[in-house]
């Protein structure tokens, strides 16, 4: 058993371009739940309409990247809209129901015999983002001693972690300032926002807009990281690995969704290549553990240790206890 090989594909997981992603939607998700206490539950009904925007336009209505990416953006800003306009002035747990539900029936929609000469159907639709990949500044792979990127990734991490600085850059400052402030106290006693003037429903409606943004952004990168797009690709298991990230980094925090998804997919990526490596060797038996089975037991793993996580440090690695609240209202 190569314990190298297993080490240098757990630093690679933690780096490469799907740590980048799943950190930039986790900043959404941030932003609506760690400052301002939605429960969004539906996070990846954001991403799949950002993925989509980018891939129809391109594939099948033949504009470019650029303004696929618009229309993503554009996507993320109207679900939003059809999500919070009903539910953001009930209590949070309405928002959760109608975030989680609107995610499932957008993906089936997207499925859908109806929708297929539009969306691809349960193929979906490949090879949009070739103007991307055009502009590709690296032309040779880069190997840091065991550690290996390709130039096509090394590409896609440095769009990915670009964006994710920005978007934090974006978070910070805006939770600085009087809005953010706001923000806060809406997270922290609505009642008493309210009582001071403040428009809570418009200020919900903000925050929830400008994180489906952000979501809308990483699903759009999403597919073009891959060249594709699928609806079962966004199921509702990507929203609870960003809540995971969340919560992991710990919430309410800037820097927590970057530092939750770098440790979440250094635990999913060390599990799976040390199990792969184990039952290819013989170390673990093979009528023990097979192959088909090493995908679903990583999970299992990282969730024991969020849950030890929760457990003896229920507020994240840089969370603060006295600041998060999940008693939301």
């Amino acid at each position: 058993m190569n314990f190298t090989d297993v080490l240098s594909n757990a630093f690679r997981g933690a780096f490469g371009p799907e740590a980048a992603i799943y950190a930039l939607a986790a900043v959404g998700l941030n932003l609506h739940f760690g400052f301002t206490g939605l429960l969004n539950f539906g996070h990846v009904g954001f991403m799949l309409v950002g993925a989509y925007g980018v891939a129809v336009s391109v594939s099948t209505w033949g504009l470019s990247l650029w303004v696929g990416l618009l229309v993503g953006i554009a996507c993320s800003i109207v679900l939003a809209l059809i999500l919070g306009i009903p539910t953001l002035r009930l209590r949070g747990d309405y928002l959760a129901i109608a975030t989680i539900a609107g995610a499932e029936v957008l993906r089936y929609f997207y499925r859908s015999d109806w929708a297929a000469p539009l969306t691809g159907g349960v193929y979906g639709l490949r090879q949009f983002a070739n103007e991307f990949f055009a502009l590709n500044p690296y032309s040779s792979d880069l190997a840091l001693g065991p550690l290996y990127f390709s130039a096509r990734n090394l590409w896609v991490m440095t769009a990915g972690w670009a964006l994710v600085i920005l978007a934090s850059l974006l978070v910070y400052l805006l939770i600085r300032s009087p809005w953010g402030r706001v923000l806060r106290a809406i997270r922290e006693d609505e009642l008493a926002a309210r009582s001071l003037g403040k428009n809570v429903y418009a200020y919900k409606m903000q925050s929830l807009v400008l994180g489906g943004v952000i979501g809308g952004i990483a699903g759009a990168l999403i597919a073009i990281a891959t060249q594709s797009v699928n609806p079962d690709n966004f199921n509702p298991a990507v929203t609870f690995y960003l809540w995971a990230i969340m919560i992991l980094g710990g919430a309410s925090t800037i820097l927590g969704p970057i530092i939750g998804s770098m440790i979440f997919w250094f635990l999913a990526t060390f599990l799976d290549s040390f199990l792969r490596n184990a039952t290819a060797s013989g170390v673990i038996p093979p009528d023990l553990l097979s192959g088909p089975d090493v995908g679903a037991l990583r999970f299992v793993f990282v969730g024991l240790c969020l849950l030890l996580l929760m457990i003896y440090r229920p507020a994240g690695i840089l969370g603060d206890p006295k600041e998060l609240r999940l008693d939301v209202r």
